[in-house]
């Protein structure tokens, strides 16, 4: 009868030593991967402060950037105006067809005008900023001689683009 009863000790003692053994194993700390939203906070914060030192500094980059772009544009009108005036052998407003207007010719930022107006030999371009980003920029001008001027106001005295 001894064999056929159980024994309370031995059996009870492998149920509770796999009963611990398992809640161990759900208890041991497992190493962490990834990050805490304190880190990625931070990291959040951290960008938002850089890019607010960094926008407006690229703004005044695009701005440039374009207005750089309009005084190339000027230079190559000016040339146009030099070669259709050789080829016509005088000044009219013949030589400025399709050369006025907005530039660039999508999404428009300059107005190109010329003076004075029939064209003649002291002419001068003048490209003026359009509403948007460029309207506070000033106006370009490029005179027949050459002198290049960026002001807010007219008349152009200076020789400077910059």
């Amino acid at each position: 009868m001894l064999s056929s009863k159980r024994t309370k000790g031995s059996n009870d003692n492998s149920e509770v030593t796999t009963l611990m053994m398992t809640l161990k194993a759900f208890n041991t700390p497992k190493p962490q991967h990834g990050f805490t939203l304190i880190e990625m906070m931070i990291v959040v914060a951290i960008i938002g402060i850089l890019a607010a030192f960094a926008y407006p500094s690229y703004q005044q980059y695009v701005i440039k950037t374009k207005r750089v772009d309009m005084m190339s544009e000027l230079q190559n009108v000016a040339a146009q105006i030099q070669s259709r005036k050789l080829a016509q052998g005088t000044y009219s407003n013949a030589l400025i067809t399709g050369l006025g207007g907005d530039y660039p010719k999508q999404n428009p930022l300059y107005n190109v005008s010329f003076t004075p107006d029939p064209l003649t030999s002291l002419w001068t371009i003048t490209a003026t900023p359009e509403d948007g980003q460029m309207e506070n920029d000033g106006n370009l001008t490029l005179s027949y001689l050459g002198v290049k001027c960026r002001t807010t106001v007219t008349p152009c005295t200076g020789n400077n683009w910059n």
